[in-house]
């Protein structure tokens, strides 16, 4: 809770100097960005036992509550997102030759906070800036395999970039958000931590609502 009262301050204070202060709601779909991948899993003995296949991502949700700072063509916007989505894995028992692979699918929550700093091109936006990420929660299939276990960062730290267009009060974002971390270090089996190579990623669609008229 220390971690999002800190978020929370600074982000208060990122706003002060500015000429206007604009509250807003979002919400919208979200859908992540991963190429299908293979982890080899070793047994206890360091045996190949398993072989874990990122087949693909489903479309997620995310909806929060924004504060924009104007000044002048420029603006800073910090947010607070609730972000849950989902992936699908197929699961292969090499000790059973022949049987195929289980379909299991494990999901995550999140809260985000992307601080976006921007400017305008007439009703155009272009925006981009810092994203921290906190971890909320996580179901999984993939706990069907007893030798399985999760261990997930408390907090990481990625990005976010895009577009967006604003009609009076209505704000249509297009975004692009990226992670320093890698897809998939959560993961452990037989005590051995794994991951992908690649880092999660999503592109994100909203839909949102500022309140107030800009001066």
């Amino acid at each position: 809770m220390k971690k999002y009262a800190l978020f929370l301050c600074l982000m208060t204070l990122a706003t002060i100097g500015y000429s206007q202060i604009r509250f807003g709601v979002k919400g919208g779909l979200l859908t992540s960005s991963l190429n299908q991948e293979d982890l080899a899993i070793l047994d206890a003995g360091g045996v190949t036992r398993l072989k874990l296949a990122l087949e693909d991502a489903n479309y997620g949700v995310n909806f929060g509550f924004l504060i924009r700072a104007e000044l002048g063509n420029g603006f800073l916007q910090p947010e607070i997102n609730f972000r849950s989505n989902s992936v699908n894995f197929t699961l292969d028992d090499l000790g059973q030759p022949g049987t195929p692979g289980d379909v299991l699918k494990e999901s995550y929550q999140y809260l985000d906070i992307p601080v976006m700093l921007g400017f305008r091109l007439g009703p155009l936006r272009l925006q981009g800036g810092p994203q921290g990420n906190f971890f909320l929660n996580s179901t999984s299939d993939l706990f069907d395999f007893e030798d399985y276990d999760q261990n997930f960062k408390d907090f990481t730290v990625g990005y976010a970039v895009g577009g967006g267009l604003d009609i009076w009060n209505l704000m249509i974002d297009l975004r692009y958000q990226g992670n320093f971390s890698k897809f998939g270090e959560h993961i452990n089996f037989f005590g051995k931590q794994y991951q992908f190579d690649q880092s999660p990623a999503q592109f994100n669609l909203t839909v949102g609502w500022l309140f107030g008229k800009r001066k």
